[in-house]
């Protein structure tokens, strides 16, 4: 989720310096720093699920599979995202220590907070990213993934999946039911 903070602006450079040594995790957007906050329950375990999916599917084939800590760099000039879950399996990121930087799979668990961000300016964002080809938004409100997928004439798809249906992520090749990833998940009430 992301609070909006008092308006700081800053180089790049100094975004990265800073964000370095501060306790709490800022995305950084044409100049501006962004502080973010916690998630609920729901969000936490969509994650977690889609996560351990991925890593375990992706094990031994030379992908990275990271969660809400990992920063991406759309370019050295900014912005700065921590996606929800990503997936490299770009040989530049392999060596990776705080930035990622090509990805082929983003994924952002949609909250009311953020869900308009999430689909209209931070996709633009991630669009730039040459080596993307999918990003899943994952409802935190009930049990609906939406992937856009690059096709190849270079158009966003979009599929969207409900309950009792299988996932297909072409970017990784992996197929995953729906229920897998709201496993024990609880849906608030409002």
């Amino acid at each position: 989720m992301i609070a909006n903070p008092d308006r700081n602006y800053m180089s790049p450079e100094e975004y990265l310096e800073w964000e370095e040594k501060q306790p709490l995790k800022h995305e950084y957007m044409n100049g501006e720093i962004i502080a973010m906050t916690g998630g609920t329950i729901a969000h936490n375990e969509i994650a977690i699920n889609l996560t351990m999916a991925l890593k375990n599917h992706l094990r031994g084939k030379g992908c990275k599979v990271l969660m809400a800590d990992s920063k991406l760099e759309v370019s050295e000039s900014g912005p700065f995202h921590y996606p929800d879950v990503m997936v490299t399996c770009n040989e530049q990121d392999k060596l990776a220590k705080t930035v990622i930087n090509f990805p082929c799979l983003i994924a952002e668990v949609l909250s009311p907070g953020t869900e308009g961000f999430d689909r209209g300016q931070k996709f633009q964002n991630y669009r730039q990213i040459s080596t993307l080809r999918e990003y899943l938004l994952v409802s935190a409100n009930q049990k609906m993934v939406e992937c856009f997928r690059l096709n190849e004439k270079g158009l966003w798809e979009l599929s969207t999946y409900g309950e009792g249906d299988e996932i297909e992520l072409a970017s990784v090749e992996f197929r995953i039911p729906i229920d897998l990833i709201y496993e024990e998940v609880v849906f608030s009430e409002n």
